[in-house]
């Protein structure tokens, strides 16, 4: 039942705009998230996240990697929204290539406290990112 609903979620993400924003700091009403939650600065496995506020919880997060490049953009859907099939209507997006896209389970942090899935748009092989 959820697969229908991701992959539906996922191809309208795609379709979004959203400001160009290879270099990190993004600019416009990006903020980074660790000055918005006590996240640290750089995550490994994400990188330094910026986020607009008012797109909480599901962003999109901006990933951007030790060189500063924009590596990803990540959505956290609460898992209650899919369970309640909740339209994700209208999630910007980037006008990066995006070349894989990864889904996993997240119990929670600061920030997204509830349980969520994060959605990954790789816009670089995730291998080619410098994360760690």
């Amino acid at each position: 039942m959820l697969k229908p609903l991701l992959a539906g979620a996922i191809a309208g993400l795609a379709m979004m705009g959203v400001a160009n924003a290879d270099q990190a700091p993004p600019g416009g009403d990006y903020q980074e998230v660790s000055q918005l939650v006590a996240l640290p600065d750089f995550i490994p496995g994400l990188g330094t996240l910026y986020v607009q506020p008012a797109t909480l919880p599901a962003g999109p997060f901006l990933a951007y990697d030790r060189d500063n490049r924009l590596v990803s953009s990540i959505y956290m859907i609460p898992t209650k929204d899919i369970e309640a099939q909740k339209a994700l209507d209208d999630l910007a997006v980037g006008t990066q290539t995006v070349v894989d896209v990864d889904m996993y389970y997240n119990a929670g942090h600061p920030g997204v406290e509830e349980p969520h899935y994060h959605v990954v748009l790789w816009h670089v092989p995730e291998g080619e990112a410098k994360l760690e």
